[in-house]
């Protein structure tokens, strides 16, 4: 007799999971069989033990699929899909399908997928230091240049007319962010017209001219036209800028890093080892170049460029 943990089948996202593992081939390790429960044991099934750390490994695998569980089920569902995994291989054996020579082929690829994300994870992106991604920090503000920035809010309208009309509002005591919010048709206009800071040459050229030789807070007196529509403008501060702090950029800088550490390990793995790829048709070496790539470095979790880019906010707002 089957006995199950759950009270009863999740349907559903559970349901969904389940297809997930028969449709990809998803492998978790299985329970060990045991003669009674361990303290970690999440549920029996025959003489399988499920335990929580089979739990833990199922939630890495399925964590994209388990964000559209809401949290209070995701645990409930684990422990019915893994249910259902052990169901069905159990039936599998029944059958022999795991003496196949496909199985035994199949599981030496998924053995080799599982040691290469091990080696990756604790060889690769967990050598990358703390100190090595200040000391990467630091070299790249070393030859950071401050240059004058603004903050500054605008309100975009259609016509020369409208902007006039904004512009005596404000003289008569308006709040600008408020008008911002109300009239202008900018995407900006919602957050009060604000454009937060931005170097020069970052706008269109006549919303650079004019924003520039505002003052902090002035507003212009005339109507600036661009390709946009017609702006009123207010500056809000003047300041000179200065390189991101550490902790807002250092998991970017540490990707940088890891897709740096992955390359030199593949290089050298590469360069240590005798590789031959085959063409189909003859059995010949394929031609150099046509062995290897940096795709990989994807799976390292890396990124390409160790610097956040600037939000150019004001070239359609």
């Amino acid at each position: 007799m089957t006995i199950r943990n759950t009270p009863c089948k999740i349907g559903g996202a559970s349901g969904a999971l389940a297809a997930l593992v028969i449709a990809t081939g998803a492998f978790i390790a299985s329970a060990h069989a045991q003669e009674a429960p361990s303290p970690d044991a999440v549920a029996r099934v025959g003489d399988t033990i499920i335990t929580e750390k089979d739990l833990s490994e199922a939630a890495n695998d399925f964590s994209d699929e388990l964000d559209r569980v809401p949290g209070p089920r995701r645990r409930a569902v684990l422990v019915d899909v893994l249910v259902d995994m052990e169901l069905l291989a159990e039936a599998a054996r029944e059958k022999g399908l795991d003496k196949t020579p496909d199985f035994d082929q199949r599981l030496e690829f998924l053995k080799t997928r599982a040691l290469r994300n091990e080696y990756v994870e604790k060889e690769i992106v967990n050598a990358v230091t703390d100190d090595e991604v200040k000391a990467e920090y630091d070299k790249q503000i070393s030859g950071f240049k401050p240059e004058e920035e603004v903050h500054a809010r605008h309100i975009l309208v259609t016509t020369k007319e409208e902007a006039e009309e904004i512009i005596k509002e404000l003289d008569a005591g308006k709040d600008f962010a408020e008008l911002a919010k109300e009239k202008s048709t900018g995407p900006s206009g919602p957050q009060g017209g604000d454009l937060g800071y931005f170097p020069k040459g970052r706008m269109v050229p006549e919303f650079d001219k004019a924003v520039f030789e505002l003052e902090p807070g002035e507003y212009s007196k005339e109507p600036v036209k661009s390709e946009f529509g017609w702006h009123v403008i207010k500056l809000e501060d003047k300041r000179m800028s200065s390189p991101p702090p550490l902790d807002d950029i250092k998991e970017q800088l540490r990707g940088v890093l890891v897709r740096q550490k992955f390359n030199e390990v593949m290089t050298k793995l590469r360069d240590d080892t005798t590789i031959e790829v085959y063409n189909k048709a003859n059995a010949e070496p394929a031609a150099d170049g046509e062995a290897g790539s940096d795709e990989g470095a994807a799976e390292a979790g890396a990124s390409d460029d160790g610097a956040p880019s600037g939000a150019d906010a004001g070239q359609n707002q």
